[in-house]
């Protein structure tokens, strides 16, 4: 069985306002702060099986200070990874508890709010080069890295699943509210973070070879920083052997996250396998792929998404059943049929996050005027975002001045 893996990106937020706080930097203290995709450190792969940009606690940071970023180590199973995401955040949220904060898994902040860059020489000139695109860019997304045996193999998965992923967007929707704003949006994060030059789907490349001229081409055309910042839905991690699925947003349940790691570890083996049979890619063009990608963010399980086979609308919960469908074999092989279904179902059952989120809003909107319900949305997303994690922090009672800590 491949390996797989993933990031959580985790908003900081006050306990008691909701509002996202500042702390990053406080949280990873003693720590190198870095860039997320900075170019790793050659001495330090040649030495330890991780970059030079993981601290020792497996917490990192991202662009924003606002948030930060867990990473689980490679894992074989479900039943290994889902303890490992659960550990994550009950390390950040250890962490932010010692400044009076919690960490929410929330995809956007329902609060809106003049967010704060980390500070790092490459994170500046993104801000300088992007205007506004980075200065509103406080996202959290949910990134699967699966084990592949070659770049040729990693191009070969990528021009395979670029036409279902649209479907994990919509299963993972989880940020409704951007702003202080009801955006009618399921995944709005998606809309936010697809304003980035490179983001968004990507054509089939065909050989690996292709997949480096174009990328040398987006280099060359002088817009992007840098190598990390081509944002394809799906990309070749430069830093490990491994096809990197960047679709979904952060899960507000980790079980969630699991099952989608779950599904994107059986595309990449389902794509593999095509591979090496002669079937060919879908040609779809790429533009029915971002109408695709559109349609999952605005409605998520609550309505219709394009049908990865025919790209016509059908209702979504038929839609992500089809892709269970089609990923049953390997999901079979792999004993994981049976919780792919069953959790496919919950979400179904039960809606996405960003269902629940609008649910908690609703309920809390009548009681809690000054702030709409938004702040009971974030108050439910942190004891949702922890359940499951076992251990209680300890930590003294932070100073007021901490807990409610801006830049």
């Amino acid at each position: 069985m491949r390996t797989f893996g993933v990031e959580e990106e985790l908003l900081i937020v006050d306990p008691d306002s909701g509002q996202p706080l500042a702390l990053a930097d406080a949280l990873l203290s003693g720590h190198r702060l870095a860039a997320d995709d900075a170019p790793p450190d050659q001495h330090a792969l040649k030495t330890r099986d991780k970059t030079a940009y993981d601290d020792e606690t497996g917490l990192s940071a991202e662009l924003k200070l606002e948030q930060i970023e867990t990473q689980t180590r490679p894992c074989l199973e479900y039943s290994e990874l889902l303890p490992q995401i659960r550990a994550g955040r009950l390390l950040a949220d250890q962490a932010a508890r010692k400044f009076g904060a919690r960490v929410a898994a929330l995809a956007t902040s329902p609060f809106g709010l003049a967010s704060h860059t980390t500070p790092d020489p490459r994170y500046a000139r993104m801000l300088e080069r992007f205007g506004l695109t980075a200065q509103e860019q406080l996202t959290c997304g949910f990134h699967v890295h699966t084990s592949i045996e070659s770049e040729d193999e990693g191009v070969a998965v990528l021009d395979r699943i670029r036409d279902k992923l649209a479907v994990l967007t919509a299963l993972s929707a989880n940020s409704p509210f951007w702003m202080g704003m009801h955006t009618g949006f399921a995944s709005y994060r998606t809309q936010a973070w697809n304003r980035w030059p490179t983001s968004g789907p990507s054509a089939i490349f065909g050989t690996y070879s292709q997949y480096r001229r174009v990328v040398t081409r987006l280099l060359d055309s002088g817009v992007m920083l840098d190598e990390g910042m081509i944002y394809f839905d799906a990309r070749l991690s430069r830093n490990h052997p491994t096809v990197e699925v960047r679709v979904a947003d952060v899960c507000l349940r980790a079980e969630d996250a699991a099952l989608i790691a779950v599904l994107v570890r059986a595309l990449v083996e389902t794509a593999s396998r095509e591979w090496q049979e002669g079937v060919e890619p879908a040609p779809v063009p790429t533009v029915l792929l971002r109408m695709a990608a559109w349609q999952a963010s605005s409605s998520g399980l609550g309505g219709e998404l394009l049908d990865f086979g025919t790209f016509r609308p059908a209702p979504a919960r038929d839609v992500v059943r089809s892709l269970v469908d089609y990923l049953a074999p390997v999901l079979a092989d792999q004993g994981e049929l049976a919780l792919a279904r069953q959790g496919v179902e919950d979400i179904i059952s039960r809606g996405t996050g960003s269902a629940e989120q609008r649910r908690v809003r609703d309920a809390a909107a009548e009681t809690a005027p000054d702030d709409g319900g938004l702040g009971a949305v974030v108050a439910h997303a942190v004891g949702v975002t922890m359940r499951g994690a076992s251990g209680q922090p300890e930590v003294d009672e932070a100073p007021d001045l901490l807990r409610v800590r801006q830049v």
